[in-house]
């Protein structure tokens, strides 16, 4: 599935298309195939890049973004984002809510550049490539790369070669690129069934996926540790670690949604 921050949000399936067939339309970046680029204040387009943009916000995104500026979710949900749901599926996700101005900026942008450099986006950390991920007969995360050249970058004209690797770990996208492949696999797990995701479950997947602060609380109200086979040391991790717990969220929204999970159980 492509993602990317530069065309149609999912409310409208027929541009979502379009960018698909357009991303689909170039060419692949192969095993140890290289490009050329680097982002820096001194490339003339600096910055051009963070307007006008339909960027998606997966969890992972979210959980970094409002730990990063000290926020709850719900403060942060309301100040920066706007809800919409995936086609064919229903599921939540959140856009990043531009400036109500003329070139639409990033709420993060500033003269010096990103405000939120060492928390942005997976979209952000991955441009100027397009990733695409598909899985296999056996369940197995498959990756592809394309890279996107628009018109207006001129980072394409600098020196520094890099090949998709060596890219993705320069940006540090292991844990991004973990957590979104997790969510986009439920989906896709969820797409291939015959169930329909309701609004109660529409709800508590927006809480337990972008709202784990009061997920937390959820958990505690419903005593929900004591329902599900979770050893002692682990309950601790995913009561005082997000991350920990996002992880859970998603291994209990599988048993919630199709009964199995193949990393978690309900107790006995």
């Amino acid at each position: 599935m492509f993602v990317d921050p530069h065309d149609a949000g999912p409310d409208d399936e027929s541009a979502v298309q379009d960018t698909l067939e357009y991303l689909e339309s170039l060419p692949q970046l192969a095993g140890n195939d290289t490009f050329s680029f680097a982002c820096h204040p001194e490339v003339s387009c600096f910055n051009a890049c963070c307007r006008d943009l339909n960027m998606p916000l997966s969890p992972y995104d979210v959980l970094r973004l409002r730990q990063g500026l000290g926020m709850d979710s719900t403060t942060f949900i309301k100040e920066y984002t706007v809800i919409e749901q995936y086609p064919n599926s229903g599921f939540p996700v959140l856009f990043l809510k531009m400036k109500d101005s003329i070139e639409q900026e990033c709420p993060f942008l500033s003269e010096e550049g990103c405000s939120v450099y060492e928390n942005r986006s997976a979209a952000c950390r991955t441009y100027p490539l397009g990733r695409a991920t598909h899985l296999d007969e056996n369940g197995t995360v498959i990756e592809q790369f394309v890279v996107v050249k628009e018109d207006h970058c001129k980072g394409f004209d600098e020196a520094k070669q890099w090949t998709a690797t060596e890219w993705l770990k320069d940006q540090g996208l292991d844990e991004y690129n973990y957590f979104a492949d997790r969510y986009m696999s439920i989906i896709s797990r969820f797409i291939d069934t015959d169930l329909e995701l309701t609004q109660k479950r529409v709800q508590m997947a927006l809480l337990a996926f972008y709202q784990l602060d009061h997920f937390k609380g959820f958990m505690e109200d419903m005593n929900l540790m004591d329902r599900v086979n979770v050893p002692e040391e682990r309950r601790e991790k995913i009561m005082n670690d997000e991350k920990e717990r996002l992880l859970f969220a998603m291994e209990w929204m599988e048993l919630i949604l199709f009964g199995t999970s193949t990393t978690l159980s309900h107790s006995s």
